[in-house]
């Protein structure tokens, strides 16, 4: 009889498991099901019909086309790729030279840095905007590309524990053992540190570039024109206070997915490498 009650309860378990996998599944693939079914619907079809509806054809491609011409989502992409090529080379370079400080040597203030960096990424990023932005403001970095890209790598505290994470598996033997060879700490840090921190860096890379290449706040904040959008801000071309037109705004989010999936697609089997790696400590 007890044999009988365990395996109903282990049956009900598996159940509510797999309702709740279902629920999941459902509730993160049907936003991108519509997202692809509007994208082919033309302006009449979206209106007058249901958003799980299929379009009439899946080859109407003018939203697409739409989508490009009038948000200028070529220039869009260009600025991204540059805002996000720049940030995240001084990313890298910044967050791991500043860990490597931090974890090899010891000087005055050493553990009040760390205690700021804490306390700086627990602070919300939007509840010191306005502090940011009369700072930006009063040095004319105001819709410039470069300012918006100290925005981004000034406020990179993650990217910093990832480095401390990984220097702490690294052994002082290494660093030892190079200075007596001769080594300054420059030789030190880029011939025999940086180059073993390549899951760090795939992981500070895939972090802080998803970050990036998402951002919407900043970048509608501090690049107000037109021609200084990035890709996250083209699609508000398509809204307006007269509605929104959601066929080019879905053809628009899917034309912006396809550089991640490329990434994915062809760097996945390092992004889960440098993923698995940095959660591991020993």
């Amino acid at each position: 009889m007890i044999k009988t009650r365990k395996s109903i309860g282990g049956i009900i378990f598996d159940i509510l498991k797999y309702l709740i996998l279902i629920s999941a599944s459902v509730v993160a693939v049907l936003p991108i099901i519509v997202c692809v079914f509007t994208a082919f619907k033309t302006e009449t079809e979206y209106q007058q019909g249901s958003v799980l509806a299929l379009p009439d054809s899946f080859t109407y491609l003018e939203n697409f086309k739409e989508a490009v011409t009038k948000a200028n989502m070529l220039r869009c992409f260009a600025n991204t790729m540059l805002v996000l090529l720049v940030v995240l080379t001084v990313s890298v370079f910044i967050s791991a030279m500043l860990a490597f400080i931090l974890n090899r040597f010891t000087f005055p203030g050493r553990n009040l840095i760390h205690s700021l960096f804490l306390f700086a990424s627990l602070l919300p990023g939007i509840a010191m905007q306005v502090t940011i932005y009369q700072i930006m403001y009063s040095l004319g970095l105001i819709n410039h590309l470069y300012g918006y890209m100290i925005v981004l790598y000034g406020t990179d505290i993650i990217s910093i524990y990832v480095f401390l994470q990984f220097f702490e598996n690294l052994p002082v033997s290494l660093d030892e053992s190079a200075t007596m060879d001769g080594c300054t700490y420059f030789g030190v840090f880029f011939r025999i540190l940086f180059p073993l921190l390549k899951p760090a860096i795939m992981t500070t890379v895939v972090l802080k570039g998803v970050s990036v290449y998402n951002e919407y706040y900043a970048s509608n904040l501090y690049l107000q024109k037109s021609e200084l959008r990035t890709i996250s801000t083209a699609l508000y071309t398509f809204t307006g206070p007269y509605g929104s037109k959601y066929n080019y705004i879905c053809a628009g989010v899917l034309i912006t997915i396809i550089p991640i999936l490329i990434f994915f697609l062809i760097f996945q089997k390092q992004v889960y490498s440098g993923m698995a790696a940095g959660a591991v400590k020993g």
